[in-house]
């Protein structure tokens, strides 16, 4: 699934890891309180987007390999 729809999921974890770094700023400004839900959910969308970046450019990168190994092995 990642090979498929790495661009999607790029975009995902790019919209996870700024909402993991938004919102503890928004926290320690006192615009939302910081609860313990919050302070979790912020925690764990940061790691996931981190995941879902890493492999979603590996995914990117093992598609874009695949190509140039096919148009490699045809010269």
């Amino acid at each position: 699934m990642i090979l498929e729809y790495h661009k999607q999921i790029l975009a995902l974890a790019i919209f996870l890891l700024l909402f993991g770094c938004i919102t503890p700023f928004l926290m320690a400004l006192r615009v939302v309180e910081s609860t313990f839900l919050l302070n979790f959910l912020s925690f764990g969308a940061s790691v996931l987007g981190l995941f879902l970046g890493v492999a979603s450019i590996a995914g990117a990168r093992t598609v874009q390999k695949g190509k140039s190994d096919r148009e490699d092995h045809y010269k």
